[in-house]
């Protein structure tokens, strides 16, 4: 689940604690908001006692990447690759998801330690070029984010990626519509 900018830290807060309660354990907490690693630190606290796994996303540069690390981030993702900054999430023992949306890119990421690829936007990108990186390419272990909703996580999923990261489709539904994604999703073998 990909937490952007969820404001005040209260509505963030009873958004993780629903989504916990319906079974999700993985949280990205994009780094481009002002409270960012204070609310790593909220996020993580809430769903220790379940097992739950925080990371920060949108990490672009090093001060972020530092801020990350200081916040005690489980993982890092960006919607770029930057092989600079996944080298010094490695070195500091991060793992890191950098981003893509070419072969090349994927390519370039993965070689470069990356723990998985993030290919980003999904919703540009669509399933068919999912499944299509997958021939030439299969040992890319692909996460994809960006516009992952109820209508195309599965088919995601299908064609190959290994994880799909919901954010706005998730903010913005009703309780039962995020319960119907989240059972979607685990039905489809994706992680929650």
């Amino acid at each position: 689940m990909v937490l952007r900018r969820v404001e005040p830290r209260s509505r963030l807060v009873d958004l993780v604690g629903e989504l916990a309660d319906a079974g999700v354990r993985l949280f990205e907490v994009t780094f481009d908001g002002d409270d960012a690693g204070a609310d790593l630190v909220a996020v993580r606290e809430l769903v220790a006692a379940q097992g739950g796994v925080v990371g920060a996303g949108t990490v672009r540069t090093a001060a972020q990447l530092e801020a990350a690390i200081a916040a005690d981030a489980a993982f890092g993702v960006s919607p770029v690759f930057d092989p600079a900054i996944v080298e010094a999430a490695l070195r500091a023992g991060l793992p890191f998801v950098p981003g893509a949306s070419t072969p090349t890119e994927a390519d370039a990421a993965w070689r470069s330690g990356a723990t998985f690829v993030k290919l980003f936007p999904a919703s540009s990108l669509g399933p068919t070029f999912v499944r299509e990186l997958r021939g030439p390419l299969p040992e890319i272990e692909a996460i994809v984010t960006g516009g992952v909703e109820i209508s195309n996580a599965t088919a995601f999923l299908e064609a190959g990626a290994v994880a799909v990261g919901v954010g706005s489709a998730m903010v913005r539904a009703t309780p039962a519509q995020r319960r119907d994604l989240i059972a979607a999703i685990a039905a489809a073998g994706g992680p929650r």
